[in-house]
């Protein structure tokens, strides 16, 4: 990766505010160059621009960050490419993650640059549908995937009593909203993604509790 572009991650790190060591830098880079690479034959993501990637991709993973918990057992639920479940592995290691996949490329290529990037310890990589797949987890994280009730339906056995959903959005989702049943609440929050004029929006979701 050129040296641009690492300057480019540097700078949009620091808008973020988020600090990462030099270590945490080379990692992002060296996730960038294996989705490039990987990408060709693949067909992981339709940007193909590694400039684009960082900003599409990294830094709008990034952007999520500074909301979430720390620690915890996370599931990243149609991770795809590693968005946001293996970033933000590599951002904060203080998380264990679940990247899960229906797709045997997307996770072939997971469980690659997992090994390549030392994340093994904290990343597993599971190829299952998520209604197929059966563990419970602190947090339930998603990007861009299907409508919130219908998303909250089929990874309801994924999160825990107490735990939450972190939902990525791109346009504010009002009619999602009004949809879910009153027995889940929510918290609306909007993220601002380092050179990316669009909206971004983090939902949090969470089952009511019952009092008695």
């Amino acid at each position: 990766m050129s040296a641009s572009l690492a300057l480019n991650l540097s700078a949009g790190l620091a808008t973020l505010g988020l600090p990462q060591s030099d270590a945490q830098q080379s990692q992002l880079l060296a996730y960038l160059a294996l989705l490039h690479k990987w990408n060709a034959a693949y067909n992981l993501t339709a940007i193909r621009d590694p400039r684009d990637m960082l900003v599409k991709h990294v830094f709008d993973a990034l952007s999520v960050q500074a909301q979430l918990p720390m620690g915890g057992n996370w599931i990243d639920v149609g991770s795809g490419g590693g968005i946001p479940g293996l970033i933000l592995a590599v951002a904060d290691p203080s998380r264990k993650w679940t990247l899960l996949d229906s797709n045997g490329k997307k996770t072939r290529f997971l469980t690659q640059v997992t090994l390549e990037l030392g994340l093994t310890e904290r990343v597993t990589v599971v190829h299952a549908r998520a209604e197929d797949h059966h563990a419970e987890y602190d947090a339930v994280i998603a990007r861009a995937v299907t409508e919130t009730a219908d998303f909250i339906g089929f990874t309801n056995h994924l999160c825990q009593e107490n735990g939450c959903w972190w939902l990525m959005k791109g346009q504010y989702p009002q009619a999602e909203l009004e949809q879910l049943p009153a027995t889940i609440s929510t918290t609306t929050i909007e993220l601002h993604v380092p050179e990316l004029d669009a909206q971004r929006w983090l939902i949090r979701c969470q089952r009511n509790t019952v009092s008695h």
